[in-house]
């Protein structure tokens, strides 16, 4: 990890008046030990506090979680380990973490540089396209399966996050399509969501609102918002055009949401958690990334970042939040 003076998106976060960070602290980005390694998440939250920013959450896989997903042999191990994590972040003050079960393929788009307004770059998902790669090596992976490993997952884990004091917000899969290359894929619906929150069954174990998700599924946004009231612990703020199975997408100021009306819905549920941009378009001076999506390599461009906090300032002073 750089030292925050080093690096631009730290600079301009706190020019805008950030203060707060969700972090992933896996290995391959900061240069440590995983989380389960008590010193590790000391000294990440050492380095985010002298950058001027407390860790409020993490955010995705924080190690290889391919054996949990997949049901395959050291899925115990791997848990346990998720156990400690837990335990390493409720010592430190972190509350939160945002987590996924997309087996095997995590966010995926088909293309990662296509042209919107003023040649500012986005990505774009078809599922016909998607299709056409084939399977990937893991083979065919039944749902069933899939929601077989989530449950045995999250039932180890949630009792390890009440006692931790950690909120576990689950996010939606990316896109929410039945299978991907041949991985059955399970949190595709607010029906599926649902469903995931009552397996957990615990007060620890809450969903992410990605807005972005939920419009590709379909969904009346807003109104979903009112329907997770109680369960929404982080928010994540893009827009798109189109639906699961073609999709683009956009500025959040001209996808198919009525953003104004989901903040006004923030509101009267009274939510005060974590919120941030998400897949923001690489505007002139972003770098541009083509080929497969990685991790944060696309989407998370410094120039499409502060565009949206903005906007999301904006609409918070609209609907008289704070």
């Amino acid at each position: 990890m750089l030292p925050p003076q080093e690096d631009r998106r730290w600079v301009v976060a706190r020019q805008m008046g950030v203060r707060h960070a969700i972090a992933k602290l896996a290995p391959e980005l900061t240069g440590r030990a995983p989380p389960w390694d008590r010193a590790s998440v000391e000294a990440a939250v050492a380095d985010y506090r002298a950058g001027g920013f407390e860790i409020v959450g993490l955010e995705g896989d924080q190690f290889d979680m391919s054996r949990i997903k997949l049901g395959l042999p050291g899925r115990d191990e791997d848990i346990e380990r998720y156990r400690a994590m837990l335990g390493n972040m409720g010592a430190c003050g972190i509350s939160l973490l945002c987590l996924n079960f997309m087996a095997g393929i995590g966010w995926f788009r088909t293309r990662t540089a296509v042209p919107v307004r003023g040649g500012a770059l986005v990505t774009e998902f078809s599922a016909e396209d998607a299709e056409a790669l084939g399977p990937t090596d893991i083979g065919v992976v039944p749902h069933e399966r899939i929601w077989d490993n989530f449950t045995y997952f999250i039932r180890a884990v949630a009792p390890a996050a009440e006692k931790a004091g950690v909120k576990l917000g689950l996010h939606p899969d990316d896109p929410p399509v039945p299978a991907l290359r041949g991985i059955g894929r399970v949190l595709t619906s607010a029906e599926a969501m649902a469903k995931a929150i009552a397996i957990a069954d615990s007060p620890a174990v809450g969903l992410t609102f990605c807005q972005g998700s939920f419009a590709t599924m379909g969904e009346d946004v807003p109104a979903l918002v009112h329907r997770f009231a109680r369960h929404i612990v982080f928010i994540h703020v893009r827009d798109v055009r189109g639906d699961a199975a073609s999709f683009a997408e956009t500025f959040p100021d001209e996808g198919q949401t009525d953003m104004a009306a989901v903040f006004r819905a923030y509101r009267d549920i009274g939510f005060d958690g974590p919120i941030r941009p998400d897949h923001a378009p690489a505007m002139d001076g972003d770098p541009r990334h083509d080929g497969a999506v990685a991790g944060i390599n696309v989407g998370y461009e410094a120039n499409g970042m502060i565009f949206t906090v903005g906007f999301m300032k904006g609409l918070m002073a609209r609907a008289g939040a704070h």
